[in-house]
């Protein structure tokens, strides 16, 4: 069985935790170690019940407290060489924390979890997504991403449950409050996924299996959660309620695959 939780999704960090078999694993780490602490206590977890932390990108809202979260609680963590070498320059040193340096095309194990990364466009050194896997049902994690791609859907496709970025409204972006050059890099092809274009995206995999949907990344000032239901739901039948949607402030709670 896998099951999931999100601590928080947004521009003001992003976490998850997936687990399997006894395995735990956070995936991204941009909230500060005490609230991300805080948070997992909410879902019953202390970071000693964690594996590793696998890492998207360098943006600080996915890596900003990677490293320390990891020298604090002995964990490994788990990058691209070019997420490592942004971080690196950014002034974001590994310090005490162990790395371990992967291909973003090539499979790898954490305790009961395969972990399968997989490259996306994105305005990053080496970005990289994941679909989670206990052998039997597979989890899919797309969070940070300009524009999807045949690899991608390839790599979501047949997916248990996703976690699928619905980051912005087109009209709600253009008609908003941000400068003319946020708004050209939010929607371009090396930033972020509107509704439209995620429910595209869900559209066009094969969605069959499919136990959960949650939309994630989710704009506080560029979006709205009934929007990016209504989207998401357009593109599987169903009804809008059924779309979960993880927030910054309270992510979302377990969601089990069985």
């Amino acid at each position: 069985m896998i099951r999931f939780a999100a601590l928080a999704s947004g521009s003001k960090g992003n976490c998850l935790v997936v687990e399997s078999g006894g395995t735990r694993l956070l995936l991204d780490c941009g909230l500060s170690p005490r609230e991300t602490e805080r948070r997992l206590a909410r879902l019953g977890l202390v970071p000693a019940d964690l594996a590793a932390i696998a890492v998207t990108h360098e943006h600080d809202d996915h890596a900003g407290h990677a490293f320390a979260f990891a020298a604090q609680h002995r964990l490994t963590v788990c990058l691209t060489y070019g997420t490592r070498a942004a971080l690196a320059e950014a002034g974001r040193t590994q310090a005490d924390a162990e790395v371990r340096v992967v291909d973003g095309r090539a499979v790898f194990a954490v305790g009961s979890l395969e972990v399968r990364p997989f490259t996306v466009p994105h305005d990053a050194r080496e970005p990289i997504q994941y679909v989670f896997s206990d052998g039997a049902r597979s989890l899919g994690v797309l969070t940070d991403i300009g524009a999807p791609t045949a690899h991608v859907q390839a790599a979501l496709s047949g997916c248990d449950a996703l976690v699928l970025e619905c980051n912005h409204d087109l009209d709600l972006l253009w008609s908003g409050g941000y400068p003319k050059w946020l708004k050209e890099r939010v929607a371009g092809p090396f930033g972020h996924l509107d509704n439209g274009a995620s429910a595209r995206l869900l559209g066009s995999l094969e969605h069959r299996k499919l136990q959960h949907v949650v939309g994630a990344h989710l704009s506080e000032q560029n979006n709205r959660p009934e929007l990016a239901r209504q989207a998401l739901a357009g593109a599987l039948g169903c009804t809008a309620d059924w779309v979960g949607i993880a927030s910054q402030a309270e992510g979302f709670g377990w969601r089990e695959l069985r």
